[in-house]
């Protein structure tokens, strides 16, 4: 007589296991939608910041407009991105509190908490851009807006490697992107001069033809 086989079905998650996988969703939505808020929002200021370099009427025309884009960005998107991050990794803490002691989570909670005071700061300089009162030139936003890539790195890693975190080669590997990132923005800068040179040449030989 043949055996019967049995076959077990599979145990549902308790709510504790749902729970977070519902936070760990919802908190990595967040994040996806706080980083592209702030890596747009900076690249506003850049243009916002430029704008001052065109004539009247296209100077005040383009800044009111880029008042309007980064208002709505930054309250619309990047803060509730920014809440949400925050609520659902809260949630997910509270799923498992004995993380609390692990050495990796406090130096990611540092640099999260240094990710909020960026988040803030660009709220103080879009106001100050609002305002006229921003002495930053477009250069010096490009390079304000490479700090979250660095931060985004070293915070991916942490929750990713955790305890295991390679400290050399995540060091080498920081240091190479502030390379490149400096490298990137000098070799932009010195492009834009390039143009601009050549756009004034072009312009004065049409004036003399004329």
């Amino acid at each position: 007589m043949p055996k019967r086989e049995y076959f077990s079905l599979p145990c549902p998650p308790s709510t504790f296991t749902m729970a977070y996988y519902w936070f760990k969703a919802f908190h990595l939505i967040g994040i996806v939608v706080w980083f592209a808020g702030l890596f747009y929002l900076v690249r506003l200021f850049v243009y916002h910041a430029e704008a001052d370099q065109e004539p009247e009427p296209a100077k005040t025309i383009l800044k009111k407009q880029y008042e309007l884009m980064e208002k709505r960005l930054y309250n619309i998107i990047t803060t509730p991105g920014m809440v949400v991050t925050v609520a659902m990794a809260i949630g997910l803490i509270s799923t498992e509190p004995e993380i609390l002691k692990s050495g990796w989570l406090h130096i990611k909670l540092t640099f999260v908490a240094l990710l909020l005071l960026y988040h803030f700061y660009c709220g103080r300089v879009m106001k100050k851009l609002a305002q006229g009162e921003s002495q930053w030139s477009g250069q010096q936003f490009r390079a304000l807006n490479e700090a979250p890539t660095i931060l985004l790195v070293v915070i991916v890693l942490l929750a990713v490697f955790k305890n295991n975190l390679p400290l050399d080669a995540t060091t080498w590997l920081i240091v190479a992107l502030v390379i490149a990132m400096a490298a990137s923005i000098q070799l932009y800068a010195k492009k834009r001069r390039r143009d601009q040179a050549l756009l004034t040449e072009q312009q004065k030989a049409a004036s003399a033809q004329n």
